[in-house]
């Protein structure tokens, strides 16, 4: 994204929040940091780079997309061997509180957590490419939001945090139990739409979606048009659309938001714009305005 997410990393070894926090870190330079403990579950996503992880006495060197969960009050810590390569990660820290209140909805949400706190020990997972690419949307989507100053944030934060939770559930559960699965297909299909929501402002065209996604450019289109109805290209400038539509409604200027959400160019978004709405963007905006107001 062309967003800048990224959190400076802190020796900071204690939750702010009583429900959760979520970084995502790029360092080349670590200070020091020791074996410590928490008394919240932590969630440890490796992106890239070159660390040995000690965890409870033992170590072992991450491989990218794999993700540790590491249960209350276990030994842990990361020493970065270089920095030829960024140290990029995500950390989710969550409390066994925030997990009651989401576990007393479904008890789906903590399949991982539980089976941490049975063993005592922490836990090693890996996921495919497909599927790490649809956590790290996921993430960001989350991140975004918590930065964000829009109408309805927090109801949207609660709604992106149970999602990422449950999805991260569901795949090491599909993974373990590959009788119920889900078809590669509907993991496809479910990449695609995470990977367009969190890059709408880029190009989204087919070379680059296969590239991203390694998966033949044929096969996307074909999977998405047999799952959606919709043409790839016609869910994209519909997505870019609506989203258009709702900053300008919330007051962002008409001239600059076609190309913040992936327009390249004004007239062509004008067009789209009132081919799909019956209106110009400006006199959509000013009669809605006129009927809210």
């Amino acid at each position: 994204m062309k967003k800048n997410l990224k959190t400076e990393f802190t020796t900071r070894q204690y939750m702010l929040s009583q429900d959760f926090e979520i970084y995502y870190y790029s360092d080349r330079v670590l200070p020091n940091v020791t074996a410590h403990t928490h008394d919240y579950f932590e969630f440890f996503f490796f992106i890239e780079g070159n660390i040995i992880m000690y965890m409870d006495g033992k170590q072992f060197v991450p491989t990218p997309g794999t993700m540790v969960v590491i249960p209350p009050n276990l030994p842990h810590f990361a020493r970065l061997i270089d920095g030829d390569v960024p140290y990029r990660r995500f950390v989710f820290w969550v409390t066994e509180d925030f997990l009651k209140t989401l576990g007393d909805f479904s008890e789906d949400y903590l399949y991982l957590t539980d089976k941490a706190k049975t063993s005592g020990n922490f836990s090693i997972y890996k996921f495919n490419e497909i599927e790490f690419n649809t956590i790290q949307g996921k993430v960001f989507s989350l991140i975004d939001e918590i930065h964000a100053n829009r109408f309805g944030r927090d109801a949207k934060i609660m709604l992106a945090v149970s999602d990422f939770i449950i999805s991260i559930n569901r795949m090491i559960f599909e993974n373990q139990h590959p009788n119920v699965t889900t078809s590669e297909t509907d993991s496809l299909y479910q990449s695609l739409i995470q990977y367009i929501e969190t890059h709408i402002d880029e190009d989204l065209s087919l070379d680059t979606l296969a590239e991203r996604l390694h998966v033949s450019k044929y096969h996307i289109s074909h999977v998405f048009t047999d799952t959606n109805g919709l043409p790839l290209h016609k869910y994209i400038t519909k997505k870019r659309l609506d989203m258009c539509r709702d900053a300008i409604l919330s007051g962002q200027d008409i001239s600059i938001v076609s190309a913040a959400y992936g327009f390249s160019d004004y007239s062509v978004f004008y067009r789209a714009f009132t081919k799909e709405y019956g209106k110009s963007p400006k006199k959509y905006r000013d009669e809605k305005t006129r009927i809210n107001s």
